[in-house]
């Protein structure tokens, strides 16, 4: 069933992800094609699209393909213009409901996307974890520096893209593993969020992360037997989503749900918002061992 109110974009069909770059090694399009089926048929509202450092024909080959296989809108993912723009312009919006497709990512480096708006409609996700100082990237490593990012990407847009209202955007903070969180990550987002979320110049955009990148490295199962990584990807959604957080490019074999208060990876991650350094690991290790 999921979560009501969280949007889904299926992360498989990603180049970066072992099983599918053997598919496209092997050139098996049918097993692509089987990963947009069962995403489909799993609940994802959107089938995100990577096909690595390929050529921009073989994206637009691969929309077309996948298009015909499901009806869900996709999310085309790659930070190359080329690529970007032969995915979006292959994409049919009519296969699709009428949905416009999603384009992952926008970072406060890669603004020229913007171009490809006027040829076809879509929805970006925009990164703020980074910006950009003098041409060059620098990591934001505060909420205050990431809200700030988010502020100038917003003004930006109001000024280059007409048209893109706020229900088109989706903000993405940048999420990291739990497991090696060191650097106060978790608190970042946490606050990032809240910010956008209580700012009325954001009202009614969306906000997303890689949710399957906050449990990267962590093992699959805890000592006693029970999973680990979707308790703790859940954990966040229900702190997350009451302040706007409605989107995860995540995988729909995980078992989303909002848990209660008492749920041990609620205490968890509870507890690793009000600690620092190694000690958020530590915490992260004592839940799963």
């Amino acid at each position: 069933m999921g979560i009501p109110g969280l949007t889904i974009i299926g992360e498989s069909i990603n180049d970066s992800i072992p099983s599918t770059n053997k598919l496209y090694s092997a050139n098996d399009i049918a097993g692509i094609l089987e990963l947009a089926k069962s995403q489909d048929a799993g609940g994802a509202a959107y089938i995100d699209v990577n096909v690595g450092r390929r050529s921009p024909e073989f994206m637009a080959e691969m929309v077309g393909k996948i298009q015909t296989v499901t009806t869900k809108p996709l999310s085309i993912d790659t930070p190359d213009f080329a690529i970007a723009r032969a995915g979006l312009l292959a994409y049919d919006p009519a296969k699709a409901g009428g949905k416009p497709p999603i384009l992952n990512s926008i970072s406060p480096l890669r603004p020229k996307m913007f171009e490809i708006y006027a040829e076809r409609k879509f929805m970006p996700i925009l990164l703020i974890s980074e910006r950009n100082e003098g041409g060059s990237f620098r990591p934001n490593t505060t909420a205050e520096e990431t809200f700030r990012t988010a502020k100038d990407i917003l003004k930006a847009i109001r000024e280059t893209a007409k048209g893109i209202t706020n229900d088109l955007l989706i903000f993405d903070p940048g999420i990291g593993p739990i497991g090696s969180d060191m650097e106060g990550m978790l608190k970042r987002v946490m606050e990032t969020v809240k910010l956008i979320h209580n700012d009325p110049d954001f009202k009614g955009v969306h906000m997303s992360v890689g949710l399957s990148n906050f449990t990267h490295m962590l093992p699959p199962k805890c000592a006693d037997g029970s999973p680990v990584r979707s308790p703790l990807e859940s954990a966040f959604l229900t702190m997350a989503m009451p302040y706007g957080l409605d989107m995860v490019i995540g995988s729909v074999k995980r078992k989303y749900e909002l848990l209660k208060p008492d749920h041990p990876a609620m205490k968890c991650l509870e507890d690793a918002l009000k600690l620092d350094d190694i000690e958020v690991v530590e915490r992260v290790q004592q839940f799963y061992s």
